[in-house]
């Protein structure tokens, strides 16, 4: 029995053919996925200095296959832990982005009671009304 007969000709399954192009695409999509994964981690790693950085970079680069599989093996926990970290960097640089914005509204809005306190449209009793109701959210 030849071996092109125990294997589906892709002339008479072109669906067959079509299938595996896609299987071919995404393979080749998570492969790109992962070695550029690898690369932001090499360079965001903190605890490699400047010389392992180039050295894992080099070998990923020039070995792929094998470089990104040592790589995994020898730092994969690290992988997760920077990941961690830059998310919750991300997490404060908004809370603090949201709190200073936030903070520069409640002074917008207290500048203004004071203004209108000064011109006489509002009582003093009513500024402090609304001046308790700002400070409390």
């Amino acid at each position: 029995m030849h071996v092109h007969m125990l294997l589906a000709d892709s002339n008479s399954y072109p669906a067959l053919n079509v299938f595996w192009n896609i299987i071919e695409v995404f393979l080749w999509i998570i492969w790109f996925w992962i070695l550029i994964t690898v690369f932001i981690d090499i360079f965001r790693s903190p605890d490699l200095s400047g010389g392992a950085k180039a050295l894992w970079f080099i070998f990923v680069l020039i070995i792929p296959l094998i470089g990104v599989l040592v790589y995994l093996i020898a730092r994969g926990g690290k992988m997760h832990e920077h990941g961690v970290q830059a998310a919750q960097q991300q997490d404060e640089a908004a809370r603090a982005y949201i709190r200073q914005a936030a903070g520069s509204g409640s002074a917008d809005e207290l500048a203004k009671l004071a203004d209108l306190r000064d011109r006489g449209v509002i009582t003093p009793q009513e500024f402090e009304q609304q001046k308790a109701k700002i400070l409390a959210t």
